[in-house]
């Protein structure tokens, strides 16, 4: 059985068909949505101000005008003689469709720079100092409206919107699109003597004069390619870390003292300081990229016993008479001792400044010992309300 399209309803205005998604009903006939407007004025109609005479839609003011009563008291208001039939729109073509009447032209340099016509106060959009229609106010190559923060001036004297400005007069290559590190090579086909034509020389092999070019490579760094660093000019691409070849900036750039450039990591492992405390951290040893001997020369001493250092007279520890250094001393009643020799003369107990007596013997003594030692004795003056005698004979009775 042969195919055979669906019926769909004809538009009563260009007699094509009409679909569901762009239908207009009125006066039980369906028409597209650019087709629903008056037949006289052109405007547009919705479902409040249509009104349909012989498969013809007008707006309420031109059905009134056309096929209205006429004469006293049929006008805009009550009282008033509307005898108007519509006749300045008589000159339409089919469709309601009318030609604009022609525009007067200004004199050369003073009307609009895209049509040479007058341009009123009430229709100007200014650009470069030049008036132009509101309707003729759009992008030379797309076509685009254009308004005050979108609308370009070309070196031609003409207007365009930021895309297409940029397309044909703004910078090419690498870091020129629509984002930062996008490759941008887009190009109108329309030549212009204004558009810069783009090349894609590699300025690395134009060599400098000696000490005047790149210290990476040596070739010619111009203006718009230049990184600075200690006074020296780059080429971007070169300006790397010569360790790990990773990408520098202003914040992350060292400047070696062989003259080239590193990141903070590789500068540290490099030119830093090494051995214990001088890494991520404090505490931290750090001995990258050092040798064996470097690593023995630079490892702690094996630890000295400070005791045996002789100290002169009345100056030393008072328990070993060792020299006593700012890293190990204790103060007790104005003397120094070593924090090891800093203990309990009797039982040898490590002191602290909480438990700590220095007894009448210049020594040191815990709480416990002095008491035993120094503390009154007899009836109530123990630890208990007993007897206390530390002596070696039995206490009287």
């Amino acid at each position: 059985m042969p195919f055979k399209p669906a019926d769909n309803p004809k538009c009563p205005k260009c007699g094509k068909s009409v679909y569901a998604a762009e239908e207009r009903v009125a006066g039980g006939n369906k028409w597209h949505k650019q087709c629903f407007k008056c037949g006289m004025c052109g405007k547009m109609l919705d479902s409040t101000n249509c009104a349909e005479h012989e498969n013809e839609l007008y707006c309420k003011n031109c059905h009134g005008r056309k096929y209205g009563p006429k004469g006293y008291g049929f006008g805009g208001g009550a009282g008033c003689l509307s005898m108007d039939t519509g006749a300045q729109f008589q000159g339409e073509g089919t469709n309601g469709h009318f030609e604009p009447k022609p525009m007067s032209k200004a004199p050369e340099g003073e009307g609009c720079p895209r049509c040479g016509g007058y341009v009123y106060m009430a229709e100007q959009m200014l650009a470069r100092g030049r008036a132009y229609h509101k309707g003729c106010f759009k992008c030379g190559e797309c076509k685009k409206g254009l308004d005050s923060v979108n609308c370009c001036e070309g070196p031609d004297r003409n207007i365009y919107c930021k895309v297409c400005y940029g397309k044909k007069y703004g910078p090419k290559g690498y870091g020129y699109g629509q984002g930062g590190g996008a490759l941008q090579s887009d190009t109108t086909n329309i030549e212009c003597e204004f558009a810069p034509k783009p090349s894609a020389v590699d300025t690395s092999a134009i060599k400098a004069s000696p000490g005047q070019g790149c210290p990476r490579c040596g070739g010619v760094v111009f203006a718009a390619e230049q990184v600075l660093s200690k006074g020296r000019e780059w080429h971007r691409k070169c300006y790397k870390c010569r360790d790990c070849s990773k990408t520098l900036d202003s914040i992350i750039a060292c400047d070696g003292p062989d003259r080239d450039v590193y990141c903070k990591t590789c500068y540290g492992k490099k030119w830093g300081p090494h051995g214990y405390g001088f890494a991520c951290g404090s505490g931290f040893l750090q001995t990258d990229c050092m040798s064996e001997e470097q690593l023995a020369s630079q490892k702690p001493m094996v630890t000295i016993d400070t005791t045996v250092i002789k100290a002169p007279e009345g100056q030393g520890c008072p328990r070993c008479g060792g020299m006593v250094f700012a890293a190990e001393q204790q103060l007790a009643k104005g003397t120094m001792w070593h924090k090891k020799c800093f203990n309990c003369n009797e039982c040898h107990r490590p002191l602290d400044s909480m438990i700590a007596c220095d007894g009448p013997d210049r020594e040191i003594h815990c709480r416990a010992c002095y008491g035993k030692l120094f503390g009154p004795k007899g009836f109530g003056f123990g630890h208990t309300p007993t007897l206390v005698s530390t002596d070696a004979q039995a206490a009287p009775v």
